[in-house]
């Protein structure tokens, strides 16, 4: 689900799900909170980079929003627009909502942009459809207007994703208006992003009564499973050429780790806190393990050649909660440290003709939680 907005140790600022899970803690946002204090007590000072000399890759970076949790930003296919989810007060959204952007209409820093999904439930996962005059995005509008209730602090205190059952994936138009309901059913069905080529779609669902990967045509016909294995298979997106499938999943071996998947399963809960990416073709052949690098690597997106993936991970934070974008060729050599934000940076997507960057980060936001987008000029 969104997004992830995400932490190991409780700090992911936006949730979920490359598409993660959507929908941030009190956990998090309480220990978020702590470490901006400590930092600004220890330095008196808040950092406000924007853009980092070690990040070689990234060029003349602008902040595109300033407030609150922007997450899973993604292109038009024409590139002149994006559509994300955001949940930002002076926007009045309570939970996350889906707008759009045309990059030729004024700034967000200043401008509200257009609200899509009428401010109905939590949304989660947009995504451009062909012609970029309608975008697909998974709500639970189904089961309520409201935003449905966040998970209480647990006992145990494990780190949890709420899968809401009423997750449905609807089309709207770029007015707002929704014209379809793609994928429904009984259980979570969400994530979905489409295919550079037009006529495919990848999404999350436990349909099986487990968090596997489905493939369908556009029109949302032809639904077909591609992932088998136990875990949480989500966050796919497609390769440049609409060939193969990058996703995160979390895969549990251990009979203490499957009887604890199982039974948060069966709370309609994901521990999202140790998961690695693998790569397939789109029928699901050809499985391979990409990372082995443990902690939590996700929020996987192809590099335009194809031949690498830029992603988000922890594996790296001594501390547990700081995320940086790193690349890794799709055999599993050759690992890049992208970016060096000192606490949270995620939800990379590349723009279709290779030219920008466009990710989620903690930086520049004088302290607070707030998660912002930035785009750069990517430099290979």
């Amino acid at each position: 689900m969104k997004y992830l907005y995400f932490s190991i140790i409780c700090v992911i600022v936006i949730q979920l799900s490359s598409c993660m899970n959507s929908g941030h803690t009190n956990d998090e946002k309480n220990h978020n909170h702590s470490y901006h204090d400590s930092v600004s007590k220890s330095n008196n000072l808040f950092d406000t980079t924007i853009h980092y000399a070690s990040e070689i890759h990234l060029a003349n970076v602008k902040q595109l929003t300033n407030g609150g949790d922007n997450a899973e930003a993604y292109f038009s296919f024409n590139d002149s627009m994006i559509v994300f989810q955001a949940k930002v007060p002076k926007w009045g959204s309570e939970c996350d909502q889906i707008y759009y952007f045309p990059f030729n209409d004024g700034d967000m820093m200043v401008k509200k942009p257009k609200l899509l999904s009428e401010g109905l439930g939590r949304t989660t996962c947009s995504y451009f459809m062909p012609g970029d005059t309608t975008v697909l995005y998974g709500s639970t509008r189904s089961g309520g207007d409201n935003c449905p209730p966040e998970p209480e602090r647990r006992a145990d205190g494990k780190y949890v994703w709420p899968i809401y059952q009423d997750f449905d994936i609807y089309i709207a138009d770029l007015e707002g208006t929704l014209i379809d309901t793609l994928i429904s059913g009984p259980g979570y069905d969400a994530e979905a992003t489409v295919s550079p080529n037009g006529d495919k779609i990848v999404f999350t669902s436990d349909r099986s009564g487990d968090l596997e990967l489905y493939t369908c045509d556009i029109d949302g016909s032809n639904v077909n499973q591609i992932t088998y294995e136990l875990g949480y298979d989500g966050g796919a997106f497609f390769s440049p050429d609409g060939n193969k499938l990058v996703f995160r999943s979390s895969r549990p071996k251990s009979k203490e780790e499957i009887n604890e998947y199982k039974q948060l399963l069966s709370e309609g809960l994901v521990k999202p806190t140790n998961m690695e990416l693998y790569v397939c073709n789109v029928d699901g052949s050809d499985l391979q393990r990409v990372t082995d690098l443990g902690k939590a690597n996700w929020a996987p997106f192809f590099h335009p050649s194809g031949e690498k993936i830029i992603f988000s991970s922890n594996h790296a934070s001594k501390r547990g909660f700081e995320f940086n974008l790193f690349m890794i060729n799709i055999d599993g050599t050759g690992l890049e440290q992208i970016t060096y934000d000192g606490i949270f940076d995620a939800f990379p997507m590349f723009s279709y003709n290779g030219e920008k960057l466009i990710f989620s980060s903690n930086r520049n936001n004088g302290g607070t939680r707030n998660t912002n987008l930035f785009i750069a000029d990517w430099v290979d």
